[in-house]
């Protein structure tokens, strides 16, 4: 079986993009490869990285990627997923090539204010939409891929 390639992009590779990477490799990784970068690569962001420890996921080791590296490189993909909030979407960057173009907005935890507790819920809500989404995204791939 060909993996479809998938890239979720956003602008710092610190929370959504890498949210959306992990948990599509957890449910979908036996028919995707799946990769994301940002515009302006940053650093993880630390409540991300304990939201996904809580999945059983540990990305503390991951580095954020440069979307115009993978550019350079000549990375191609079947599906180029943005996934910032609407008020960044104007930055979201376009990831250039052949690939279906998808957006996804979810709320950047970046911008969560308050205690470490509650921007971990807030976190966890940003989760459980990702979550929902992907498998939206593979209910849906079951069918010819084709996604709105």
């Amino acid at each position: 079986m060909i993996k479809k390639k998938v890239l979720f992009v956003c602008i710092h590779n610190s929370a959504r993009s890498q949210m959306a990477e992990e948990y599509l490799t957890l449910y979908g990784g036996e028919k995707f490869e799946v990769e994301s970068a940002g515009l302006e690569p940053g650093t993880l962001n630390p409540i991300v990285v304990d939201v996904l420890k809580e999945d059983g996921i540990d990305i503390s080791g991951k580095k954020t990627n440069d979307a115009f590296e993978f550019f350079r490189e000549g990375r191609a993909y079947n599906y180029v997923v943005t996934v910032c909030d609407e008020t960044s979407g104007e930055r979201c960057p376009l990831f250039p090539g052949k690939s279906e173009r998808l957006h996804w907005s979810f709320t950047d935890p970046s911008s969560f204010m308050g205690t470490y507790e509650e921007k971990l819920e807030k976190t966890r809500a940003v989760s459980q939409e990702i979550k929902a989404k992907i498998k939206e995204f593979l209910a849906l791939s079951k069918e010819p891929f084709r996604i709105q």
